[in-house]
């Protein structure tokens, strides 16, 4: 996905999204020092819910007023939450809240978060067996790992016929990172990738068919002997889920991940959910790559209207027309928006569907999708 371009004051944070290719969803505030930078004994300081800033509408004549007056319009009084969350980013209020149990200046369990919807329930690691689509897409954990493993053992051919496949972090911010953490993008933003998806038609139809609630989902590699310093993914109304496909040494403990003060170590074939507007970690020690698909999938605590509220403002952010003043111009564009977050059209190529076993015709892409490269700053 490209930058985003600059309409009006509120462009320039954008949600709280802004484009990298790190393939998942971040903040873009206009003033805030990389997570690299703060060393590890520093924690933010607290605020509370109970102390948020007043707001008030945001003026019709910008771009964040005639979003805002679009959720309004469309969503009514049900995206109440979502509209505060927007008047909040447009401030540039950073929510800063220690959550945990015990001593602040030595626990990890601060939630930061720029992008910010008030109300919402925090745990470091979710219960999977409380949603149903865990345990289906778990059900597809061998189907999914064969594809994966086959169309990624020819890594000319991917790169060569896929969008960015494997890109790595862009922005300053998502340094925490390191440049042992890559990813490869079928879902963006509620948008698919269709070129990729193509590519992995088994994982794509499972993420559609187990009716995941997801928002983005990508697969992320991680290198031997890497680490991933703790920082915040700056979102509370998305949480992060994993389907871990190929661990190193699964269940001797080499692969890691800490969600505040808690640590899980990825186990192939189960499906993990956290909250990564907590300060989290992540290492690799084993001597193998570690490889899982990612989804941010919408908080459980938003209500439908919510969710679809959320989506719009990133809609817009796409696709500025939909809050024209023109109405062939918003009519235009609520057409490409439904083709967009459309489940792509799988073609029925069997050398595709089943890996690069078979002879493709012909080597080059043909009406390639623009490059999908998700939002800024990525999760373990």
């Amino acid at each position: 996905m490209p930058r985003w371009h600059v309409i009006g004051r509120v462009m320039a944070v954008a949600v709280g999204f802004e484009a990298t290719s790190s393939g998942a969803f971040s903040v873009a505030p206009r003033r805030r020092s990389s997570p690299r930078s703060f060393p590890l004994a520093v924690r933010p300081s607290s605020t509370t819910a109970a102390s948020l800033p007043q707001t008030t509408p945001l003026p019709k004549h910008t771009f964040a007023g005639m979003v805002e007056h679009g959720i309004r319009e469309r969503f009514g009084d049900h995206a109440d939450r979502v509209i505060e969350s927007w008047r909040l980013l447009d401030q540039d209020y950073e929510h800063q809240e220690f959550v945990g149990s015990g001593d602040p200046e030595t626990s990890n369990c601060h939630q930061w978060a720029h992008s910010y919807v008030p109300g919402l329930s925090i745990q470091e690691f979710w219960d999977t067996a409380e949603f149903g689509w865990c345990q289906r897409l778990e059900s597809k954990y061998k189907a999914i790992r064969k594809e994966f493993l086959a169309v990624t053992a020819d890594m000319e051919r991917l790169t060569r016929e896929g969008n960015n496949v494997w890109a790595g972090a862009l922005t300053e911010d998502a340094s925490s990172y390191g440049e042992g953490w890559k990813t490869l993008v079928l879902m963006n933003r509620g948008r698919w990738d269709p070129v990729n998806v193509n590519l992995f038609p088994v994982t794509s139809q499972a993420i559609h068919d187990c009716h995941v609630p997801a928002a983005e989902v990508f697969f992320a590699s991680m290198k031997p002997n890497s680490a991933i310093q703790r920082h915040s993914d700056f979102t509370n109304f998305v949480l992060t889920s994993h389907l871990a496909l190929d661990i190193p040494y699964s269940g001797q403990n080499k692969c890691r991940l800490t969600i505040g003060d808690t640590t899980r170590e990825w186990i192939n074939g189960q499906v993990s959910m956290f909250d990564t507007s907590l300060m989290h970690d992540a290492v690799n020690e084993a001597d193998q790559t570690r490889y899982i698909l990612m989804m941010r999938v919408w908080h459980p605590d938003l209500t439908e209207a919510e969710r679809n509220a959320l989506q719009f403002t990133f809609d817009c952010l796409e696709t500025p027309e939909l809050v024209s003043e023109d109405p062939g111009q918003r009519f235009l564009a609520e057409r490409e928006v439904q083709a967009s977050r459309s489940f792509p059209q799988i073609k029925r190529d069997v050398s595709r569907v089943v890996g690069f076993g078979g002879k493709a015709k012909g080597g080059a892409k043909k009406n390639k999708a623009k490059a999908s490269t998700g939002g800024g700053r990525g999760f373990s």
